[in-house]
């Protein structure tokens, strides 16, 4: 009888361990799930996509860059739009400076019309555009990046041949007034690169609309 109360006592712990142990599992599987794409420290690699001009550009092409604003944006989506001017204001202030904004739609035009690369060439114009903005024929590079809103922004800094993720997430802390915004993430992170300082905020939730497939 005692040696039966020790086996299920064993049994029992045995189980226990089990469990914790797919439960642990388990969890580490759902946040690798959430960590697809690229993180900070990062290498991002190129990529060669279509202007509203015409031309295929990629980052190798930016010969003198020190790094670049990749911004996901597009089209339709309110809090793009919210930001336009802001994109556009970030690229004067920073282009010369050696860190040009790079936009990239990222959107399925079938899902959203208002998103197909006639409409981006349309809206390039009509808000006068300082910076390529791109198509993301197929889809293919916002998943690389792990881009999920429009805008997400990814700072990258040029290191030698690669081009290292230095910031993620949003470009302030208001999308509705940019005199409200007590956070501007993109223009501090990118002045303390050209200051050679670390970034203090390195990642942020970014605010917008899903991307659409």
């Amino acid at each position: 009888m005692k040696t039966l109360k020790i086996l299920t006592v064993f049994t029992i712990v045995v189980a226990g361990i089990a469990l914790a142990a797919d439960q642990f599992i388990g969890f580490d599987a759902i946040k690798s799930s959430e960590t697809n794409g690229y993180a900070i420290g990062d290498a991002a690699t190129d990529f060669s996509l279509k202007n509203v001009d015409g031309n295929m550009v990629s980052l190798i092409d930016y010969k003198d860059a020190k790094g670049f604003i990749v911004i996901f944006t597009c089209n339709h989506c309110p809090y793009s739009v919210a930001y336009e001017d802001r994109i556009i204001a970030l690229d004067k202030a920073f282009k010369t400076k050696g860190y040009p904004v790079i936009a990239i739609n990222p959107n399925n035009p079938e899902a959203y019309p208002d998103d197909s690369y006639k409409k981006m060439i349309e809206r390039s114009v009509e808000k006068g555009f300082t910076f390529p903005y791109l198509f993301d024929d197929g889809q293919t590079i916002y998943p690389q990046y792990g881009a999920t809103k429009t805008p997400h922004v990814y700072v990258l800094e040029k290191v030698g041949q690669e081009n290292i993720v230095k910031y993620i997430g949003a470009i302030d802390n208001n999308y509705k007034d940019e005199k409200l915004a007590t956070d501007k993430y993109v223009e501090d992170a990118v002045n303390a690169l050209l200051n050679n300082e670390p970034v203090k905020v390195k990642t942020t939730r970014a605010i917008g609309c899903s991307i659409k497939s």
